[in-house]
């Protein structure tokens, strides 16, 4: 086995063990694959840091369904199924690997829907 195959298997082990652990909200497992210095990026904001992102992962909740995985080296990406607030959106993850742990995330899905609904909870139409 090479190292950048190595290296990929490790990889997509991190992320999925990172992902299970978020499915069952064990946030302190899915704490241990992340980087302390960990950036988030996506539609609706970015973090930096992991405090600040499982501070927000711990309220939402969100449940993950995996439809396919594609691995490059240190990179997964991720197609899947996103259910939050009661919403199932299908979206796009790509999570970078250093070190053993997630250093970062860019999640791209298209946020109408969240808005929508937060709309509907301030009394919107």
């Amino acid at each position: 086995m090479t190292t950048d195959t190595l290296a990929s298997v490790n990889a997509k082990e991190i992320v999925m063990a990172c992902i299970k652990a978020l499915n069952e909200e064990d946030f302190k497992t899915a704490r241990k694959y992340i980087a302390n210095d960990f950036s988030f990026t996506g539609v609706l904001g970015s973090r930096n840091g992991a405090e600040a992102y499982f501070a927000d992962m711990e309220k939402m909740k969100l449940k993950y369904d995996i439809k396919k995985i594609f691995v490059n080296e240190n990179d997964v990406c991720l197609l899947y199924d996103l259910t939050m607030q009661g919403l199932t959106i299908f979206g796009c993850a790509w999570y970078h690997v250093e070190g053993d742990k997630i250093n970062s995330l860019r999640v791209v899905f298209d946020p109408r829907p969240v808005l929508e609904l937060g709309d509907k909870n301030k009394g919107g139409n």
